[in-house]
């Protein structure tokens, strides 16, 4: 295979070394989202009885096809949040990167098709006879 050639090709690499140099994975992050919900006690004399309830965080993320949920306490809730944060902008770089290069195959593939060759008109004689 070879490389594609043309500004576009060229803005493509350029993006993609780039943030391959910048790709890390963060040891810590993690995958998924954090949400803060409101849960009752269950406890009839306490306050959440009669308001939203409790506040609660819980990451959710997908893992062997099935959504999984964890309960994770306040005082972590921004720990996590950063961890979540670094795990999705990993996500978005790898993703940029492997959208650039199906871009360049698909350049490449169009820069090697071989001109199609127009037919040559056949002149037609104008016969001495």
């Amino acid at each position: 295979m070879s490389r594609p050639k043309g500004f576009e090709a060229a803005k493509l690499r350029q993006r993609k070394f780039e943030l391959l140099r910048r790709l890390k994975l963060p040891a810590e992050a993690l995958p998924g989202s954090l949400a803060r919900t409101h849960r009752r006690c269950g406890k009839s004399t306490c306050h959440c009885a009669q308001g939203e309830g409790h506040p609660v965080w819980l990451l959710s993320f997908r893992a062997e096809g099935k959504t999984h949920v964890e309960w994770i306490p306040v005082e972590w809730a921004e720990e996590v949040r950063a961890r979540v944060e670094a795990g999705r902008a990993f996500k978005e770089a790898a993703h940029e990167v492997l959208v650039a290069n199906a871009k360049l195959l698909a350049l490449e593939r169009k820069q090697r098709r071989k001109p199609q060759r127009k037919k040559k008109a056949r002149k037609r004689g104008t016969g001495s006879g």
